[in-house]
């Protein structure tokens, strides 16, 4: 059995307000204002490692995020920033981060968003296809939709 590795902290968290800014996602107000949270509205949950080095928030909300194969909306629990500066395995760190998402929302779907423009790899998302999850879909702005459907098998 792995050692956890996540601990549970709080929106605003300064360690992970630090690997926010540096995240692609992260949006910075027009008038310079200095932000506080990064999460946003909805059931949330932050995770953080010990030295804050890397960060993972799930969130359930309703998603406006459309598949443009399907028209249909997402549904589940959200991947809404994962930032690894860390020495670990991007990959273990999902899956942790799945398995407490699974004890919080039994029986759920989890997906996230990719810009591959946006990350250094040339397989966007290839560290949550070794967690278990696949490719399901494209977003209609052009962003990778991932996805884990096999609740608590991802071992």
């Amino acid at each position: 059995m792995e050692f956890p590795l996540w601990w549970i902290t709080k929106d605003g968290d300064l360690d992970c307000l630090e690997l926010y800014e540096r995240h692609y996602s992260c949006k910075h107000y027009a008038d310079g204002r200095k932000r506080k949270l990064f999460v946003g509205p909805g059931q949330k949950v932050v995770l953080r490692t010990e030295l804050g080095n890397a960060m993972f928030v799930w969130r359930e909300f309703v998603d406006d995020c459309i598949d443009e194969r399907t028209g249909r909306k997402q549904e589940g629990i959200n991947c809404a920033v994962f930032r690894n500066e860390s020495s670990y395995l991007s990959s273990t760190l999902i899956r942790q981060a799945d398995r407490i998402a699974d004890c919080l929302w039994p029986n759920r779907r989890h997906y996230t968003t990719v810009r591959a423009s946006a990350v250094e790899s040339n397989n966007p998302g290839f560290c949550f296809i070794m967690a278990g999850w696949s490719r399901c879909g494209m977003t209609k702005s052009g962003l990778i939709i991932l996805e884990r459907t096999n609740h608590g098998r991802n071992d």
